[in-house]
């Protein structure tokens, strides 16, 4: 398997080893010491020496078998991995000509340009409020942001630096988005994993105990196993000791109907799909909280549809979404998903096993609709609902906007405050393109879109209302 960044396959190896160990019942002897399969030997190949590389995977190990218990947060920075980024903010690069024009200087309002003996400009850190102006203003692109790439990542403003220079997480602005666990350059913060309650609730699953266990998947995992083709991938899931793999798109038409008749009552309506948007309209724009629609997500309503038939049933969420970590812990989703993984981890996973995916044959998963299935991308809501309005024969004027990034929720959100804008359905994707491009995947890229948008033309079912039906009708088929 390929991946994006070196960084997520150091993370893959780790997340490999510990699941390795634990099916092998063989963990708690190892888990002291980094696994001799990732361990660094003698000369380093990551970092200054051998020692500190030894420390810094030793924090990956503590958060891959699940961090702190006590500590529910979900995105963590390795302090000792965090250093050598640059700090310094708005600085003049080489580029400065030394021109005449002086054009930085008249755009800052705070006086904190100054000129040397060579004509060129410098900034006075003592009057620099970091606005950028000058660096809008310079005709050569000549001033720089040197923005740690974390803080650039994190549209919620979670992320500053440190009283040692590290990062430091404000968690009461983070909505785990897991924007910056992609983004950062040395793997200085990721997301705890869960990967060890999920081999213990398969291990006992498959032990004899009164349980079965439902892997939740979402539609964003067409195309995200280049190695394999998606029936494959399923396949391998299964042997894992899933019960059934359930596609969550199933899940997005039970929404996007129940979210068409809410809009109709309320008249305004914020989508519930995305954890990241949730929280941050919460913590960030309060006074829109009413408005979110009362739908759980499209993982948690399948939940518990899957419950409500099989009480005893236990369901694993597999995605792109490390905010689903948070939302799995959040009251109304407690006694419905019992864990997560995400796509990163699901690699791991079967890679554990020995499984080869692309040698299996393919099952087939047939549970849900188009509009179900785009829920994956950003307009997917936004789509559905208007499909299920259709289909219901309202008369309702859907006006809505669908958001790609915090950067756009923002806007909407500040203008919908302000009465500068005319929509009355808000769908908010806190990843850019929506959960194609979430922290979790395996690959990040516009390609990942075609391939949910082929995916849901796969589907047998020609709209929401005739998957739902389908699925009431017959109960949980999974493949």
């Amino acid at each position: 398997m390929k991946f994006d960044t070196k960084v997520q396959y150091l993370k893959y190896r780790v997340l490999k080893e510990i699941a390795r160990l634990a099916w092998e019942d063989s963990l708690l002897e190892n888990v002291t010491e980094i696994p001799k399969t990732i361990a660094p030997g003698k000369t380093p190949t990551m970092r200054c020496c051998v020692y500190k590389e030894r420390a810094i995977l030793n924090e990956r190990v503590k958060l891959a078998i699940g961090g702190n218990r006590y500590n529910k947060r979900v995105i963590s920075v390795i302090d000792i991995a965090c250093e050598d980024c640059p700090t310094g903010g708005y600085e003049v690069t080489s580029a400065c000509r030394g021109c005449l024009a002086h054009r930085c200087e008249d755009a800052c309002k705070k006086g904190a340009i100054v000129f040397g003996y060579d004509q060129k400009a410098y900034i006075d850190k003592t009057k620099c409020v970091e606005c950028g102006l000058c660096a809008k203003a310079c005709p050569y692109s000549a001033i720089h942001n040197f923005k740690r790439p974390c803080e650039q990542s994190c549209k919620a403003k979670a992320i500053s630096m440190g009283k040692d220079k590290e990062a430091v997480i404000d968690y009461e602005d983070c909505v785990s988005c897991g924007a910056c666990v992609y983004t950062c350059p040395f793997g200085a913060i990721t997301d705890r994993s869960y990967i060890l309650d999920v081999i213990d609730i398969l291990q006992k699953s498959r032990g004899g105990q009164a349980y079965r266990t439902y892997a939740l998947v979402a539609p964003s995992i067409a195309g995200q196993f280049s190695y394999a083709k998606l029936g494959q991938v399923v396949s391998a899931i299964g042997l894992l000791g899933f019960c059934s793999v359930m596609e969550v798109a199933l899940g997005a038409d039970m929404v996007a109907l129940a979210e068409a008749e809410e809009l109709e009552e309320k008249g305004f309506l914020l989508s519930s799909c995305c954890p990241a948007f949730v929280s941050y309209v919460e913590k960030s724009f309060p006074a829109f909280k009413e408005n979110i629609s009362g739908n759980l997500s499209p993982a948690g309503t399948l939940a518990k549809f899957l419950k409500s038939r099989d009480p005893s049933c236990k369901t694993v969420f597999i995605g792109p979404c490390t905010a689903k970590k948070t939302e799995f812990q959040r009251e109304e989703y407690r006694d419905l998903i019992d864990s997560v993984l995400t796509f990163e981890e699901l690699q791991a996973l079967i890679d554990s096993r020995g499984i080869d995916a692309g040698s299996l044959p393919e099952r087939e998963m047939d549970q849900a609709s188009p509009h179900g299935r785009n829920f994956a991308r950003s307009g997917g809501v936004a789509d559905a609902v208007r499909a299920a309005l259709k289909e219901r024969g309202s008369a309702f004027e859907f006006k809505p906007i669908s958001c790609s990034g915090l950067d756009e929720i923002r806007s909407a959100l500040l203008r919908k405050s302000r009465g500068a804008l005319d929509a009355n359905f808000i769908e908010g994707m806190a990843c850019a393109g929506g959960c194609v491009g979430g922290a979790g995947c395996l690959k990040h890229g516009e390609k990942n879109r075609a391939e949910v948008e082929l995916h849901g033309q796969a589907s047998v079912y020609p709209s929401s209302r005739a998957a739902v039906l389908s699925a009431e009708e017959e109960g949980p088929r999974g493949a």
